[in-house]
């Protein structure tokens, strides 16, 4: 049995996660490349210099899915959008005893996946949503805050630098989301449900606007708030972080007019995703799965976050592209946890935090991560 298949091992993503295995993992690791074509698989080890196995399974075939989930102790996914293509995987991974973990961004993915919580339990199976920059630098952030300053009230996670450009993945993914929510209500209802994966609590209305705020200055909304805030919820629920626990996600700017431009600019680019004409312009210059910046891009691109709660501030930053570069590293590095690590008994559904916990945190800072806590 291997110890790590990597499906989707020939996607740009996949591949970098597969680069990274190749040179961060000892020899005694054995890693299967997965993915639909054997040619690729092939052209894939070549380019990586490892005589790894390879294993040819496709979404579509659960069949192939479960002989994958039955070759490795570890199934790190790259295929999306996951709420498409990834839910025989994790079935076939539940059924075959197998531990997963992938880069998702989708709320309405992990939404459906918590059906198959008590199944994942009961089978001591690890299903481990989120492992890249969606969303472990929020989830381990805010565990390793309330580590180091006990129950937790109003926290709060502000971006500070953010260099890097999105996947073609993740604008996939983003576009499936908006389909969704825009054609179906009940959809629409989850995705804008703060506690629609885990916790309770008030209403916590996102930021949707620029503002100066009295700590931080100029203050808008972040991206991928609307996801990390779920998972961290869910974490929260696994975990119990206190009774007051609340928490929200916003980007810090130098001044009002970039603050203005950048969420100007992000309020254009979904409302063009969401109306079909403009969509199909924006298709031609958006990246598309498969695509993904240069090497130089990726390396010169970081990501710093600080995160406030209880009187304490955790700094949570890395060098490379976080969408590519630091991504690879996280989801690499998430499944070597799964793999190798003394983790915490617990099985289900799960998140970074609850899933993994300090072993992981580990992993990440001797891997160049950042969690310093102030």
């Amino acid at each position: 049995m291997h110890d790590i298949a990597v499906f989707g091992a020939t996607g740009f993503v996949g591949r970098l996660v597969a680069e990274y295995l190749a040179a961060h993992a000892g020899p005694e690791v054995t890693v299967a490349l997965a993915g639909r074509s054997r040619d690729k698989l092939e052209r894939t080890r070549e380019a990586l210099g490892r005589d790894w196995p390879l294993v040819v399974a496709d979404s579509a075939d659960p069949g192939s899915l479960a002989a994958l989930a039955r070759s490795a102790r570890v199934v790190a996914t790259t295929v999306g959008p996951y709420r498409k293509y990834g839910a025989a995987l994790v079935d076939a991974c539940i059924a075959e005893g197998a531990h997963y973990c992938d880069l998702t961004g989708e709320v309405l993915f992990v939404h459906d996946m918590l059906s198959r919580h008590e199944r994942a339990a009961e089978a001591g199976v690890k299903i481990v949503h989120a492992c890249g920059f969606d969303s472990i630098p929020s989830d381990l952030g805010v565990l390793q805050l309330h580590a180091h300053a006990g129950p937790l009230g109003p926290t709060e996670l502000v971006v500070t630098s953010l260099r890097g450009g999105f996947s073609g993945g993740t604008l996939a993914s983003v576009k499936g989301q908006i389909d969704e929510i825009t054609r179906d209500k009940a959809a629409r209802r989850i995705v804008f449900d703060p506690y629609a994966l885990g916790g309770s609590g008030p209403p916590q209305p996102e930021l949707r606007k620029v503002t100066r705020n009295p700590k931080h200055g100029w203050v808008g909304p972040f991206l991928m708030a609307l996801y990390n805030t779920r998972i961290v919820q869910r974490s929260h629920s696994l975990l119990d972080y206190g009774p007051d626990f609340r928490y929200r996600e916003i980007s810090r700017y130098p001044n009002p007019a970039a603050a203005v431009a950048v969420t100007t600019g992000m309020g254009a680019l979904a409302a063009g995703l969401a109306f079909p004409p403009t969509r199909k312009l924006l298709d031609r210059v958006l990246p598309g799965p498969g695509d993904g910046p240069s090497e130089e891009r990726r390396r010169n691109g970081s990501f710093r976050m600080e995160i406030h709660g209880a009187g304490r501030v955790v700094t949570v930053a890395a060098q490379g592209d976080p969408g590519y570069a630091a991504t690879a590293m996280m989801l690499g590095e998430s499944a070597l946890s799964l793999a190798f690590d003394e983790l915490p008994r617990r099985a289900g559904v799960l998140t970074p935090a609850s899933a993994l916990g300090s072993p992981l945190v580990a992993r990440l800072q001797d891997a160049g991560m950042t969690f310093d806590v102030g």
